[in-house]
């Protein structure tokens, strides 16, 4: 491996290396990195003052330089002719790297969706067809789903993990949806992407939040209660009996997002629905109605779909004859 300018001598203790202080590619990159990050960050200290947003060829044309940048001063200081070197302030450089990395990557991946949703609503909303939105809103649901999978500590064994969440989250936001399209909002058609989508969203990404947490927790305890169920199982409980008070702790850790929240808005927080409104010039009070409505079926909808969760995974996890089926219930 080329040496790029670096030169190295003996640690003091005469056994490691450490890098020389002598100044080479590695630090000019570190230098020339920091200063972008820096362009960057007086770049959107400047749009907060003036109320004016960066331009997104600005943000890549500072980020990426900075990026490769960081990427090469890294690579030059871990890789070495004598071998790896990972010192303290290394360490801290490959960290901060990989998470500029990953919030670039969310970004990127944000931006690509946002705009493709945006696409796709406005193909809707020029030809409302209760097919068209019915198979977007079946599309968010698969989605959905596997979100709920994939951050499970323990899994229903096969795809019961899979079925189990959608089917729930699933009958509890749409019929949350439609009971607000028929009774409040009464668009025509009820099935109009304009109303139908939106709602449907915010309904549906709360409700996967709440069955995630509570299918979370209903699992890891059913793993860690095992021996405490199969004793009342033996001393006659049934299964609904014996998993009762699991049920009780899958509900709560589920709704208690969606309380907290429900406790901190207008005093602590402004939801985003609320904000939007009232940026694009509507009624203040017309503003919290709707954001009330919303609060309410988000409620209505995690606490449906964790109940129907619960019977559900029960029915799953034990069969007629109250025996646990412990091979469904297997490690994330």
């Amino acid at each position: 491996m080329p040496n790029f300018g670096f030169t190295r001598e003996q640690h003091p203790d005469g056994n490691q290396l450490m890098p020389s202080t002598l100044p080479g590619l590695a630090a000019i990159a570190s230098v020339a990195a920091a200063m972008l990050y820096t362009v960057g960050a007086a770049l959107q200290i400047r749009s907060l003052w003036s109320n004016r947003s960066v331009a997104l060829g600005t943000i890549v044309l500072v980020t990426v330089p900075a990026l490769v940048l960081h990427a090469t001063a890294t690579y030059l200081q871990i890789f070495t002719d004598e071998g790896l070197y990972l010192g303290f302030f290394t360490a801290i450089s490959l960290v901060t790297l990989f998470i500029v990395l990953f919030v670039m990557l969310a970004a990127v991946r944000m931006l690509v969706q946002l705009g493709a949703v945006a696409l796709v609503l406005k193909l809707l909303l020029e030809t409302v067809s209760p097919w068209l939105t019915g198979g977007v809103a079946l599309a968010m649901v698969l989605f959905a789903g596997r979100e709920i999978v994939a951050r499970q500590e323990r899994r229903l064994s096969g795809g019961w993990s899979y079925g189990v969440g959608v089917s729930c989250m699933a009958t509890a936001a749409i019929a949350v949806t439609l009971f607000a399209l028929s009774t409040q909002i009464r668009a025509d058609p009820w099935y109009h992407p304009r109303f139908a989508l939106p709602l449907l969203g915010m309904v549906l990404g709360n409700t996967m939040t709440g069955i995630a947490l509570g299918l979370d927790t209903l699992t890891s305890a059913v793993g860690r209660e095992r021996s405490t169920i199969e004793a009342q199982l033996c001393l006659g409980a049934t299964r609904m009996h014996a998993m009762r008070p699991l049920a009780r702790m899958a509900l709560r850790s589920a709704l208690m997002p969606t309380v907290n929240a429900m406790a901190a808005t207008g005093l602590v927080s402004l939801p985003g629905m609320m904000t939007g409104q009232i940026l694009a010039g509507a009624d203040p009070a017309d503003a919290v109605a709707y954001q009330i409505m919303i609060m309410f079926m988000i409620a209505a909808a995690t606490a449906m779909g964790v109940i129907i969760l619960c019977l559900v995974a029960f029915w799953v996890i034990a069969d007629p004859e109250e025996r646990v089926r412990w091979g469904r219930v297997r490690e994330g």
